[in-house]
């Protein structure tokens, strides 16, 4: 059977569209979709399947209001306990506070299938925007954004190609920055540690962008280590101690943040190994809640709140007259050397 057209993007996906790309009726769809009827399994997974590829996402509001929307902002992010996005969100709310827009949150635990389990549920009460975190989708992710006829940001990284509106840091950039300011340094036999692995494409981002500037100078990292789960002062101590073991004549140790980084910093004082002269370290964010360390952990700004405000900016149609969706935003975070790294 010849394949239907494909609907025109400016437009609503309805049943419809479902039931032609499905080949059975819109009411069978419906039964499908709400999950009630009788419907055999096979029909089901085509007609799922064929939502799916299509980026359908049913109206739960649908007859409830004229316009259709609701003053409801979707922001989705990896995770609550990273320090990141706290801020991000403050930064979201202090521009929308006198919008009439009010934000929800959605997390996706850096997990890509719960990130399209939450964008479906967020777009089916059709909001007036939607600020997501990172570029990198799944296609049904990414055929949701598509069709969902409303201004997108994607938020953090500006390395790739967004959907419509991208406000954030070249990640490759922050990456080669740290590694230069390591070798202006001395240090060269350098490990890096990073969580969330393979999930957080912003850590791998930066560390492709490190590992670039090292081998510059001819330079290779001489052990990495990294671990699934979330970032603590615990496995900061975990993996530095692993690490250093393998490898007692590291001499600097690169953290995908400054949490772990942290973890880092408190093994080496405890073990009483010399920070930054026999080992030096360095995280990324800039978090403020470290700063009452003993000492102060080399790191990078992520630029965190002014990247929620801008994305907040965009869908509130705050920017400069003439200007709507499709912009690129990129600011330049800050080296702060502090005291974990040797003075040039």
């Amino acid at each position: 059977m010849p394949r239907p057209p494909a609907p025109d993007p400016r437009r609503t996906l309805t049943l419809r569209d479902v039931s032609e790309a499905s080949g059975v009726s819109e009411m069978t769809v419906s039964r499908v979709l709400r999950n009630r009827g009788d419907v055999s399994g096979a029909t089901r997974e085509r007609v799922l399947e064929a939502a799916r590829s299509l980026g359908y996402v049913p109206n739960k509001i649908a007859g409830a209001l004229a316009s259709q929307r609701v003053n409801l902002v979707g922001v989705i992010i990896p995770s609550l306990s990273n320090m990141v996005f706290p801020e991000v969100l403050t930064g979201i709310s202090e521009v929308l506070e006198d919008t009439g827009l009010q934000p929800v949150v959605g997390v996706t635990n850096y997990l890509p299938e719960r990130e399209e389990s939450v964008l479906y549920e967020m777009l089916s009460w059709r909001p007036s925007g939607l600020i997501l975190a990172g570029l990198e989708h799944t296609d049904a992710s990414r055929a949701m954004l598509l069709q969902a006829g409303i201004p997108i940001v994607e938020i953090m990284d500006i390395d790739g190609t967004p959907v419509d509106s991208a406000v954030g840091i070249s990640h490759r950039r922050a990456g080669r920055q740290m590694a230069e300011a390591i070798i202006a340094a001395g240090y060269r036999k350098i490990a890096f540690l990073g969580t969330q692995m393979p999930n957080d494409h912003r850590a791998k981002k930066r560390l492709q962008g490190f590992e670039e500037a090292l081998a510059k100078v001819g330079l290779t990292l001489v052990d990495r280590e990294f671990y699934s789960g979330g970032s603590a002062l615990l496995k900061g101590r975990e993996m530095t101690e692993a690490v250093l073991k393998r490898n007692p004549d590291i001499d600097f140790l690169y953290y995908s943040n400054d949490m772990i980084g942290a973890g880092g910093l408190l093994y080496c004082l405890d073990k009483g190994i010399d920070v930054p002269g026999k080992v030096g370290l360095a995280g990324f964010n800039g978090v403020e809640l470290l700063d009452g360390l003993p000492r102060r952990l080399a790191t990078m700004d992520a630029c965190r709140l002014d990247i929620g405000r801008q994305a907040a900016e965009i869908i509130a149609g705050k920017r400069p007259a003439g200007v709507v969706g499709g912009e690129m935003v990129e600011l330049t975070p800050t080296l702060q050397p502090g005291d974990t790294i040797r003075r040039v």
